[in-house]
């Protein structure tokens, strides 16, 4: 029997990952234990995610919408992340990466994607480039010492609780901005893009989520205030990175405090960004095409312009085992999205259970809700048969859309985890004549 071509790619990334697996399991016993102070560090991850889409109610469809039919989906990564002191108070990195895939209707249809780790993937074929290459110089301001744990991009050793922290290089905005603690990893916690950071939070990134910049951070006590720049891609969710700082740009500035709650951790965050690229408004792109009699088009009225967005987090653990976050964000609505997804504003909140209440301390039960919208100048835009680079009904009855996200994670052994997920979207694409849509996702994942 001849075996289709999907399956067969199947196969081969299910033997990959368990390669991956065997490797995690074996690897661990040949590097000794972490030392207290790092001078360099190996350590490497491998993803699986397998996902299946039902079939589901649509009463139209357009150029840039889920499809209605059943679909499946794969995404594979392999990551090394490589790391050297080559100086006292300096981190140097270096994270090779290699991913390969296939989405759900080319990434289209959704405000918030099912599978974080798509935008990485290119295609079926297994394809290498460079995610990161980084220096990290941390600047000893005084006070207690903080130990830090031995980590992907993070030597073991310590540091004093004021410090300022200089980063410089080929990062992830979100490596340091909108980070919590339970949802932010699509390679270990929630799939859904709602949950990587604020929904609305269209950071500088390329089309892998990767980005050129420079950042500082000043920690004193329990406060930590941030700010960076990052190259912002030439066109919305290009490949290729603008060169030219001063004219195409994201900035960033967030504020942090920790605190406890009757002796449990937690924090709080604010955020605010501004985006300045050759980008489209909705109402110019609106008007062109009344004016002209022809379909909204936003690539004939980009211009450079600026694009402003704010977002608050929050996270408290309630027990060892048991904690809590929370997500606000938006921004103006007036222009095209450009390097992050399709929404405008979001809301998400969520819990996080540790195994240990059950005896499986390695395993974790998370769910999560979100609500993404638009704004009523996007709204008109995609109503009058508009596109955009993840949107495109052919026409719009908007309702916000709503997800529902649930796993369970097994820990296998240390380092190897297999997660069952269920993703349950109402008004894909904010569309309440299409959907509802459910997915249920297979990951494997084995990190050393």
């Amino acid at each position: 029997m001849i075996v289709p071509e999907y399956f067969s790619r199947f196969r081969l990334r299910v033997r990959a990952c368990a390669h991956a697996l065997a490797f995690a399991v074996i690897a661990p016993p040949l590097f000794a234990e972490a030392p207290a102070q790092e001078d360099w560090s190996i350590h490497a991850q491998a993803t699986y995610v397998y996902q299946s889409k039902d079939a589901f109610p649509a009463r139209y469809s357009g150029p840039n919408s889920l499809r209605p039919e059943h679909e499946r989906s794969y995404t594979f990564s392999t990551t090394l992340y490589l790391g050297v002191r080559p100086w006292s108070g300096g981190e140097l990195y270096i994270d090779p990466e290699a991913v390969q895939g296939l989405a759900l209707s080319r990434v289209t249809g959704l405000g918030g994607f099912t599978n974080g780790e798509i935008q990485k993937a290119a295609g079926p074929n297994l394809t290498a480039y460079r995610a990161r290459a980084f220096l990290r110089q941390t600047f000893e301001l005084g006070g207690e010492r903080e130990q830090v744990e031995a980590d992907a991009n993070q030597l073991a050793g310590s540091v004093s609780a004021n410090r300022f922290v200089l980063t410089l290089g080929n990062i992830a905005t979100t490596d340091l901005f909108g980070s919590l603690t339970y949802a932010g990893d699509p390679r270990t916690q929630f799939l859904n893009w709602s949950f990587l950071t604020y929904g609305a939070y269209d950071y500088a990134a390329d089309l892998r989520g990767y980005t050129w910049g420079i950042a500082g951070e000043y920690y004193r006590g329990d406060w930590t205030l941030r700010a960076g720049r990052f190259l912002q891609p030439r066109q919305s969710n290009g490949r290729r990175l603008n060169q030219h700082f001063l004219e195409s740009y994201g900035d960033q500035i967030e504020v942090e405090r920790k605190h406890e709650l009757d002796g449990q951790p937690g924090k709080l965050q604010v955020l605010l960004y501004r985006n300045v690229a050759s980008m489209a408004k909705f109402s110019e792109a609106l008007a062109l095409a009344q004016a002209t009699g022809t379909t909204p088009d936003i690539t004939a009225v980009r211009r450079s312009q600026s694009k402003l967005g704010v977002g608050l987090g929050a996270e408290q653990a309630l027990a060892d085992d048991v904690g809590l976050f929370a997500r606000a964000s938006m921004h103006d609505g007036r222009t095209e999205t450009f390097a992050f997804t399709e929404i405008d504003r979001s809301i998400s909140a969520g819990a996080v259970i540790r195994g240990d209440r059950w005896h499986r301390a390695a395993d974790t039960f998370s769910v999560g809700l979100v609500q993404n919208g638009i704004s009523k100048p996007h709204r008109d835009y995609l109503a009058a048969g508009g596109t955009t680079f993840f949107l495109g009904d052919g026409a719009l009855s908007y309702r916000p859309e709503r997800i529902v996200e649930a796993y369970y994670s097994v820990g296998v052994v240390k380092g190897v985890s297999v997660t069952l997920d269920y993703q349950h979207i109402a008004n894909p694409g904010y569309n309440a004549d299409r959907g509802p849509v459910n997915v249920g996702s297979l990951r494997l994942h084995a990190e050393f």
